[in-house]
């Protein structure tokens, strides 16, 4: 099914209990208000990862809406997901530039974490996802994305923060306090919220309080407005936006790669989330779906676009409203799109003041960070287990620390990669040399092989045995009544 959507019911809101599946469509009408939410969740996370890579964020989000497009695609429109920009990449991006690449350079390394995601897709699509589990336990990813938000924490201290501390720190207030006082969808979109409610502050000190003196993005002290619209005046209302073409570097790439293993656990629990919803075995199509996320970011990096991912935020509107058309996601992808072809409206994302992204990132890397821990706690790792603890503990502070080690004079592995290697690396050797007892403990404790709990979207209740027997085929179908 690609673009044949049945009308559900008479087209009108489903009555409680009821749910529009992927393959229908409510009224047209409706189908576009339905896809507006989808790009108001989406929007500003999309635009706010541009922003903190250097990546321009009208692309951004223009590539968001022909990455969608494609996702739906090559998933046949099974799985009903949003493409929006990946967090995953920004601390790799943050090493780049902190090398001295430019975006260029940062476009490049996306694009082949890009082709080795997509690889991955196909690896899974034809041997299955207990390959990657193998690889990959719930222990081991926790531990990657864990250290690839945390590794973020000096470009918002050191970046952000010191160019309008105040403003930073009232919007850092206003995004923790929205995101508890307001209820579901307004919630989400907290982020988003504390961007404008930082913007307008910054509009309104500069109105009554004129310039400030403080660092800038290059750490030069200097006396300026908070918000310099002079971008925008300039900006024509339709155009295309800046294209970029990508650069490779082996060093540059090994940065990023890493990313590659927090979007795989990422896609395979949107994945299981919607199968959840939607009543639906997706399972068959998962491969499918990493492939497809691959592919948008190829597609989008190639011309300097942002990485690509599914978002969380679009499957919290699909649960709210219990409308899981894909007609909706092809509404809200053309309006993305559209949205890329206003320079004005770029100009404006781009002129956010360094203070406001201060008190969002110190609340987002963070978040970013603690996703990792969230995988722990949902497979419940055993951190009393050697096996667990020793080297992840070194790779979470190698990463954390920008901890560097020199080949030559042109190669060196740093931050998230090396952190990553010595995490996936380090966990392995640790499982091949470790006693009887603690591999034993290993298996009880069902975080590994089997991919319990969402990390990496397999639902089975137990661990693979040392032989490499699944004991879930042996409930499998009573489960599956």
């Amino acid at each position: 099914m690609a673009f044949g959507w049945k009308l559900h019911g008479d087209g009108k809101a489903p009555p409680l209990g009821e749910a529009v599946a992927p393959d229908e469509r409510l009224s047209w009408p409706l189908t576009v208000g339905i896809g507006a939410q989808h790009v108001v969740a989406m929007f500003g996370a999309t635009f706010v990862f541009p922003l903190v890579m250097g990546l321009d964020a009208n692309l951004a989000i223009m590539m968001s809406g022909i990455a969608t497009i494609l996702f739906l695609l090559i998933v046949q429109g099974k799985v009903p997901s949003y493409l929006g920009t990946s967090a995953s990449f920004v601390g790799g991006v943050a090493a780049v530039r902190a090398q001295g690449g430019d975006s260029s350079d940062v476009v490049g390394a996306i694009l082949v974490s890009g082709v080795v995601l997509a690889l991955v897709g196909l690896l899974i699509q034809v041997a299955g996802v207990r390959v990657v589990n193998r690889v990959l336990p719930p222990a081991v990813t926790g531990a990657v994305v864990l250290l690839i938000g945390f590794n973020l924490a000096p470009v918002a201290a050191v970046v952000y923060w010191p160019q309008d501390q105040w403003v930073a720190l009232a919007t850092m207030a206003f995004v923790i306090v929205v995101s508890l006082a307001l209820r579901g969808f307004w919630a989400r979109i907290s982020i988003l919220l504390g961007l404008v409610f930082g913007y307008l502050l910054s509009l309104l000190l500069d109105a009554t309080l004129g310039q400030i003196t403080s660092p800038d993005g290059t750490g030069t002290v200097v006396t300026r407005d908070r918000v310099n619209l002079d971008a925008v005046g300039q900006a024509d209302w339709f155009g295309l936006p800046d294209f970029t073409a990508p650069s490779f570097s082996v060093n540059f790439s090994l940065l990023v790669l890493p990313a590659v293993i927090a979007l795989v656990a990422e896609n395979a629990g949107h994945v299981k989330a919607v199968a959840e919803m939607t009543k639906r075995d997706l399972d068959p199509v998962l491969g499918r779906a990493v492939l497809a996320d691959g592919v948008g970011t190829v597609v989008a990096s190639s011309v300097g676009g942002s990485p690509t991912t599914t978002y969380a935020e679009n499957i919290g509107v699909m649960a709210a409203t219990r409308v899981y058309s894909t007609a909706a996601y092809y509404v809200a992808a053309v309006v993305a799109v559209l949205l890329g072809l206003v320079p004005k409206f770029g100009a404006i994302v781009n002129a956010t003041p360094g203070g406001v992204l201060g008190g969002i990132t110190v609340v987002l890397y963070g978040m970013i960070g603690l996703l990792g821990a969230k995988i722990w706690k949902e497979n419940r790792v055993d951190f009393a287990n050697p096996i667990n603890l020793v080297p992840l503990a070194a790779g979470i502070i190698i990463g954390i620390g920008n901890v560097t080690l020199v080949f030559t004079d042109t190669f060196s592995l740093s931050g998230i990669a090396l952190g990553t290697i010595v995490a996936v690396v380090g966990w392995h050797l640790a499982r091949a040399l470790a006693p009887a007892e603690m591999k034993d403990a290993l298996y009880r404790e069902g975080g590994f092989a089997s991919g319990t709990g969402p990390a990496l979207g397999a639902t089975g209740r137990h661990a693979m045995d040392p032989g490499g027997a699944d004991p879930s085929d042996v409930d499998r179908g009573d489960r599956a009544r």
